[in-house]
């Protein structure tokens, strides 16, 4: 029997009352011969109870031995109930239930048309759209490429309008870098390996690389972690490397550096970037190879000489404006040009990092974009320096907007590794990753089979581009560099809306240079300095 203590106080007999019974059902157990094979379940739960009973470390587990357990189970359960059984098509985050199934239906090739009208509220400010034309172009070519690298590029490379933007191995396993390459080389698009350095699994099925140089110098650095210009050009004039780009900051973590937790650091991993086993890699939050905007743009000259003159660019995302006009300024002055420029919104993803740094450091991709994008035509620079957009990108819709908003190209990281098979399971700096992408786990990387996942790599970014053809031919343009920023409709409020140039300053080409003072950016282009990342007044 339970004691009378417990059975009259709902408290003591939520906090003793499963050792008891459990207790009292294992000697009932014992001592009644049918009920043996009951044993195999109640001793193993009896010992758990009781040594959550006189263990230190957990006051739930102490007070309420047992039943304290489902707590962490339940967290455990959390994101795959949150987006399966409580969250609705919209409501999910980063990426909700309907921009998760449009890449997965693009993915295997399934039905990705939508039944029975929109279900944003097209009153509200989640609701933006294209302006079509009466006169859809049909005549529109099937296919785009940019050249990226201007004259003093003796290398440029073609470039897709949709790219799989920068994942490292090591964030990711081997077989879904593998399977990414091999979508890429497929589908005639580029595959950015992340600051992580180039591994065995980018190399294999020879897909288009852009390689991009992080403050850690992963696979080309010296013992002390310092750039080692030999080691570079030793893996950069490999004929599968078709870009450099060195990356100042991220969206996720800008200001940061890179992070990879220590349980994903194998012995291949530190043999690939040079760093030590087990422990957690962290990239210096800033370059030890330049220190001013000069430097930089000089640096990059430097890099595409040793790359045999291939494009080379940087990648950031923005966050004080003066910055990036400077390293304008620093290419006015020099004459040195960087290849192109891609911004990285602050929604953009990571494998860790920090959550103050992701949810409150780093400009969004619109804003960052347009700052970028003015600070080019400002200079009369975007006619030589290419721009791409990387942030939260899935879509032709996407990828039309970030072209209205002056993107030459748009890469997606989160979205390629939905078209892998990733569930969101928020799991990426466990190495517990459920489908075996984003860990080194090889028991969970078994279930990963490359060349189906690389078809489904190479479906979507088919399907996507073939999307934003659609979009360009119903506002009939022939090319997604017409669409202009008046294209792009934003609501204000529930009444009013306006296209994104009224709403946004988009500068006329020269205007910094001729009159920075009649711009919006005046107070900016006076703080930046060619000499210095630090305003000069």
């Amino acid at each position: 029997m339970i004691p009378e203590r417990l059975r009259s106080s709902p408290g003591l007999m939520a906090r003793f009352g499963v050792p008891v019974i459990l207790l009292l059902a294992t000697i009932a157990g014992a001592l009644w011969p049918p009920a043996h094979w009951a044993l195999v379940v109640l001793v193993p739960l009896l010992a758990i109870a009781l040594w959550d009973f006189v263990q230190k470390r957990h006051t739930l587990r102490r007070n309420y031995p047992l039943l304290a357990r489902i707590r962490w189970i339940m967290e455990d359960l959390r994101p795959f109930a949150r987006a399966y059984v409580v969250e609705g098509d919209l409501e999910g985050r980063p990426f909700n239930h309907d921009e998760r199934s449009l890449v997965y239906a693009r993915a295997k090739g399934e039905l990705d048309s939508h039944p029975f009208g929109t279900e944003l509220d097209v009153y509200s400010d989640e609701y933006e759209w294209m302006s079509h034309s009466i006169v859809p172009n049909e005549g529109a070519p099937a296919e785009w490429r940019v050249d990226v690298g201007g004259p003093q590029c003796a290398r440029p490379y073609s470039a897709s309008l949709f790219n799989i933007s920068a994942m490292s191995f090591g964030a990711l396993g081997g077989k879904a870098i593998e399977a990414l390459n091999l979508g890429a080389q497929q589908g005639g698009f580029y595959h950015d390996t992340g600051e992580g350095a180039i591994s065995p699994y980018h190399r294999k099925h020879r897909g288009d690389l852009v390689w991009e140089i992080g403050s850690g110098y992963f696979g080309c650095r010296d013992d002390q972690g310092r750039f080692d210009p030999a080691r570079f050009a030793d893996a950069a004039q490999d004929d599968q490397v078709k870009m450099v780009e060195i990356k100042l900051s991220q969206g996720a973590k800008p200001g940061h550096g890179g992070v990879l937790p220590g349980d994903k650091v194998t012995e291949e991993i530190a043999a690939i970037r040079g760093i030590p086993v087990g422990l957690d890699c962290i990239s210096p939050a800033a370059h030890s190879a330049f220190s001013t905007p000069v430097g930089l743009v000089e640096w990059a000259a430097k890099l595409r000489d040793l790359a045999g003159g291939k494009p080379v660019g940087i990648k950031l995302c923005v966050g004080q404006p003066h910055e990036v006009l400077a390293v304008m300024k620093a290419m006015l002055a020099t004459g040195i040009r960087i290849d192109y420029i891609v911004v990285d919104g602050a929604e953009g993803g990571t494998g860790a990092a920090p959550v103050e740094f992701s949810n409150r450091i780093g400009m969004p991709l619109r804003e960052g974009l347009i700052l970028v994008r003015n600070a080019l035509v400002g200079t009369g620079l975007k006619g030589e320096v290419r721009l791409a957009a990387a942030g939260k990108v899935h879509s032709g819709a996407g990828l039309a907007m970030n072209a209205a908003l002056g993107a030459d190209w748009s890469n997606a990281a989160r979205a390629f590794m939905f078209a892998l098979g990733c569930v969101q399971s928020l799991r990426c700096n466990t190495d517990m990753c459920p489908t075996g992408i984003a860990t080194q786990d090889p028991t969970r990387q078994r279930g990963l089979v490359i060349p189906t996942k690389a078809e489904r790599v190479t479906r979507f970014q088919r399907h996507s581009l073939h999307s934003l053809r659609e979009m360009v031919v119903a506002m009939g343009l022939d090319h997604p560099s017409k669409i202009e920023p008046r294209n792009l409709f934003e609501r204000l409020n529930s009444a009013r809306s306006d296209s994104i140039n009224h709403i946004y300053e988009f500068v006329a080409d020269g205007a910094l240079v001729e009159d920075a003072g009649a711009t919006s950016l005046a107070n900016y282009w006076k703080r930046a300095s060619a000499e210095t990342f630090a305003s000069s007044c």
